[in-house]
């Protein structure tokens, strides 16, 4: 089996980290495939990156459903499932994203859980994503006030902000799991979970689990509703080379 697990921004230590993060809960014999775009920005902070960092996103997917031997599903390794549903529309496998598998694991660890995510402009976006996904009710939203790029340094004090941002859950919103808000913070689940005395999510192990189990139960996207294949037609300008082709 292999998985390939997106970073949609281009920071290629992030892509790592959410690499090695995969590859320690992969059951023998799935290979994780860890890739970032060429294009796009380098981290993920609100709406307007999310939307700039599709294109990029889209592109690897692509590239990898085209290449042998293929891939068997699809983990988008950014928070605010950045392109999830595009991607289903383009892919045939499974494709899941970190908020979304991070969310409905919580709801089966306990009651009310909190995510605890980088910058407060992301709170409205994971608060969208949680009614979504149909959670809202029994999930709050903090920052804790540190920019993305700043989880790669390790001399930025931003792994003890979310530290202190967990306990502040844990104390104040009865939270009984907390969330990772962030692909940066992949590392740090284990540990917390020791620490903080709850279980601690981290989305890009949860989503590669949920991917597997897919897999091997051999279901795929279905395509006969909104995640059908884009249709082919022309696309202008600098998305000409996004334009969908002809399904075999």
């Amino acid at each position: 089996m292999r998985i390939l697990v997106v970073n949609p921004n281009t920071t290629a230590s992030m892509t790592e980290k959410a690499g090695d993060a995969a590859r320690a809960v992969a059951a023998p014999g799935t290979e994780i495939v860890a890739a970032n775009p060429a294009m796009g920005p380098a981290s993920i902070e609100g709406y307007y990156d999310e939307a700039l960092a599709v294109p990029g996103l889209l592109e690897v997917i692509a590239a990898h459903e085209r290449a042998a031997p293929g891939i068997d599903g699809v983990v988008i390794a950014c928070f605010d499932d950045v392109g999830l549903d595009a991607a289903r529309c383009l892919s045939a496998a499974p494709v899941v994203g970190i908020c979304e598998a991070a969310m409905k694991t919580a709801t089966l660890l306990g009651g009310r859980f909190s995510v605890v995510t980088t910058m407060p402009r992301s709170v409205p976006a994971l608060e969208h994503l949680a009614e979504r996904y149909g959670v809202a009710g029994r999930c709050r939203v903090r920052a804790a006030g540190v920019p993305v790029l700043a989880l790669e340094d390790p001399a930025s004090g931003a792994v003890e902000r979310v530290r202190d941002t967990i306990r502040q859950a844990i104390a104040e919103d009865g939270a009984e799991s907390v969330v990772l808000g962030c692909a940066g913070m992949a590392d740090l689940a284990r540990a917390l979970t020791a620490e903080m005395g709850v279980p601690v999510v981290d989305g890009v192990t949860a989503a590669v689990k949920l991917v597997e189990g897919l897999a091997v139960l051999g279901l795929r996207t279905g395509k006969t509703g909104g995640y059908a294949f884009p249709l082919p037609k022309p696309y202008a300008g600098e998305m000409a080379r996004f334009a969908p082709a002809p399904q075999p």
